[in-house]
């Protein structure tokens, strides 16, 4: 007697998808609720708002303005090395934010008397004039972002963040971004 067969089942067992049952079921996944894939939606809104102000009055790319406003907060000189310690991007990103900035004048670029194989990098006057000009444009993007928040609200906001940085702490000991 010939036995009939299922071709779809056969397949799915030969690629190891077995039929779903009670205890087989996955778990219920909604991209839109999942909490990484929201933090991304929310990190590009903010980059986009504050990007809108510093592409459209110097033309700047969103690495370029977090170099300039961490030279642009310094009391001195600092390293290539040190931006990318204070800031979230890899070494080859502040290097090439680096380079753009200083082929269009926003910075400058000093021996390390204290390091001879480095540089020390600063702003210019120029890229001063518009670190300057753009971070109260900046801060009034962040006030509008922050409109209707409570101090309450913002703080916990502030410590749900470093709580969950604090949780990942251990996974990402020595992984770049």
């Amino acid at each position: 007697m010939t036995k009939l067969t299922n071709p779809e089942t056969e397949t799915q067992e030969a690629i190891g998808i077995a039929s779903e049952t009670p205890e087989t079921r996955l778990p219920d996944f909604e991209l839109e609720t999942f909490f990484p894939y929201r933090v991304r939606v929310f990190y590009s809104d903010v980059t986009r708002a504050l990007s809108a102000v510093y592409q459209r009055d110097y033309g700047m790319m969103p690495a370029e303005w977090r170099t300039m406003a961490i030279l642009g907060s310094a009391s001195g000189g600092l390293q290539a090395s040190e931006i990318v310690a204070r800031s979230s991007m890899d070494k080859v990103v502040v290097s090439r934010a680096v380079k753009r900035m200083e082929e269009r004048g926003f910075l400058t670029r000093e021996s390390n008397e204290a390091d001879g194989r480095s540089f020390l990098l600063q702003l210019s006057e120029e890229g001063r004039a518009a670190f300057e000009d753009l971070a109260p444009k900046l801060k009034a993007v962040e006030q509008k972002m922050l409109s209707g928040l409570s101090p309450a609200e913002i703080e916990g906001f502030l410590a749900v963040t470093r709580r969950i940085r604090e949780n990942l702490s251990d996974e990402l000991d020595g992984m770049s971004d």
